[in-house]
């Protein structure tokens, strides 16, 4: 059982300190971590698997009490999830999906803007099973950020996408993100998605924090300059050769 302190946030959106996970065989998968996350910014979260990259996420959204560790959490009262897979409800249309949990008459319209935002206006009545793979994960945002969090965690949510749509949802997040403002933390394996959506790239190696690199870059296309150089940086980090993958 994690015997964490867990306070909500008057501060940084997030504080984590000295934070420690293991599963018993596997040993510690977090060992010691901290991380601050302010109001407002993008964090994308990198690393090679078993890093303890979903290990930190499941921490901060409350979800691994099934495991052993200790540590200080500090988040807000109102965070929000989005899982690689949309997790809708196949029994509920979109419209009640994305308003599940709310209370109050004006959830319905609430939850009708937040389709717009996504642009799934005039869907609120499908089923899942009707709605692409993007469409969902369309739905799945807008069941996030309807809710008004201080804090989005977000775990490989494009992962299954095929790369036209993963671009296509990487402008509606940042647009959604900006316009909203929450807390962000993306985890992902994708070291171009890490640095055209972030403000701060995080690389977690043996469960702490390895490097920690802020993305300032006036031109975040993948031609430019900057941009490769930030992406050589950060493989090397992670120990991939970048040669390896031409």
């Amino acid at each position: 059982m994690a015997a964490d302190t867990r306070r909500l946030s008057t501060g940084p959106a997030v504080r984590v300190q000295d934070l420690h996970r293991s599963f018993h065989q596997n040993g510690g998968v977090l060992n010691g971590l901290d991380l601050d996350i302010a109001d407002g910014e993008f964090v994308a979260l990198i690393g090679r698997s078993g890093t303890g990259k979903s290990t930190l996420l499941r921490a901060l959204a409350g979800l691994d009490r099934d495991v052993d560790g200790y540590g200080r959490i500090t988040v807000p009262g109102s965070v929000s999830v989005v899982f690689q897979d949309s997790r809708l409800l196949p029994w509920k249309r979109i419209l009640d999906n994305v308003t599940f949990g709310l209370r109050g008459a004006g959830a319905a319209q609430r939850g009708r803007q937040a389709l717009a935002e996504v642009g799934l206006a005039g869907r609120e009545r499908a089923w899942p099973y009707q709605l692409s793979g993007g469409e969902q994960q369309r739905a799945s945002l807008a069941r996030s950020l309807v809710r008004e969090p201080r804090l989005l965690l977000a775990d490989e949510p494009f992962g299954a996408l095929d790369a036209l749509t993963r671009l296509r949802m990487h402008a509606l997040l940042r647009k959604l993100c900006e316009r909203h403002r929450p807390a962000v933390l993306l985890v992902t394996h994708d070291v171009d998605e890490a640095i055209v959506l972030a403000d701060r790239v995080i690389v977690l190696d043996a469960g702490v924090v390895r490097s920690d690199v802020r993305v300032d870059l006036p031109d975040r296309s993948r031609s430019a300059p900057a941009f490769a150089e930030l992406r050589a940086f950060l493989l090397d980090e992670l120990g991939v050769d970048e040669e390896n993958l031409r």
